[in-house]
């Protein structure tokens, strides 16, 4: 055993020295989570399904775990807030385990906590080879207007001061880690577009939009059955609006528009604004 196990309300969290050690990450288990888990060199993690969603996107970081032999498994939406690992360890119960993680004892019904104690007893090993990945971060150039850019973002984590008074379409899930409002988007954009990962128990896959809300920041979630969590350009091209804040909805926003069509309509208000 490496060190004790890690409870952290996102995996963009982990601090140094965490190689070949297990925690538990209350970020979706798409791709991204997965990869961003080995690349700092867990030996072993839980994740949370976000919904499950489209094309089993919310537990597809498991099976990409499991192609390096990491063990991995994933709580269930219904169990447990997403963004908050406190919460994935009082009332977590697992919905998704790899291979790896089956063989280590852990079962889809088991407590996150059980599931945490026997990874952090386990042999854990420190992944001794991470793929890259396609690139996190890229501006959709083509859907900007006004001076207004739009940026597709895997995770919120890649919001940089740069996208201030911008549009981020991502692919994280819409809620707050540890219920932490400051958490919503590290910066002053002018909209950001989230996944719902199936909204969840207490609808914790919305909360991020009241506080955009606070913060006269637009907001939406898509649905998660409609784009893939973790794939901002899934959100762009797959997605359609599940719920809107009230700053969004006064600038033209509506649940059931497409991704594509909800930027746009903010973007006409902004540069009605502007002119």
């Amino acid at each position: 055993m490496a060190g004790d196990p890690l409870v952290l309300d996102s995996v963009t969290h982990l601090p140094d020295g965490v190689r070949g050690r297990a925690a538990l990450c209350a970020s979706h288990g798409g791709i991204y989570s997965g990869w961003y888990a080995a690349h700092r060199g867990l030996g072993g993690v839980i994740l949370h399904d976000a919904g499950i969603g489209r094309d089993r996107a919310g537990v597809s970081g498991l099976d990409w775990l499991a192609r390096i032999a990491v063990p991995a498994a994933a709580i269930g939406h219904l169990s447990a807030r997403i963004g908050d690992g406190a919460d994935g360890l009082a009332r977590g119960v697992l919905s998704t385990v790899n291979a790896q993680a089956a063989a280590l004892g852990l079962a889809v019904g088991m407590r996150a906590a059980e599931a945490l104690e026997r990874l952090a007893a386990a042999d854990l090993l420190e992944p001794p080879h991470v793929p890259e990945i396609a690139e996190a971060r890229a501006e959709i150039a083509e859907a900007g207007r006004a001076g207004i850019r739009v940026f597709a973002l895997d995770s919120n984590s890649l919001v940089v001061p740069e996208d201030a008074g911008h549009v981020v379409v991502t692919g994280s899930h819409g809620g707050l880690l540890g219920g932490r409002p400051e958490t919503a988007v590290r910066q002053p954009v002018l909209a950001a577009v989230y996944n719902d990962a199936g909204g969840g128990i207490d609808g914790a896959g919305f909360s991020r939009l009241p506080a955009l809300d606070a913060r006269g920041i637009a907001g939406a979630t898509v649905d998660a059955a409609s784009a893939r969590i973790g794939e901002a350009m899934s959100t762009w091209t797959d997605g359609m609006v599940s719920a809107v804040n009230d700053t969004a909805a006064r600038m033209g926003g509506r649940v059931g528009q497409t991704c594509r069509a909800f930027v746009h309509a903010l973007l006409d208000a902004a540069a009605r604004k502007i002119a």
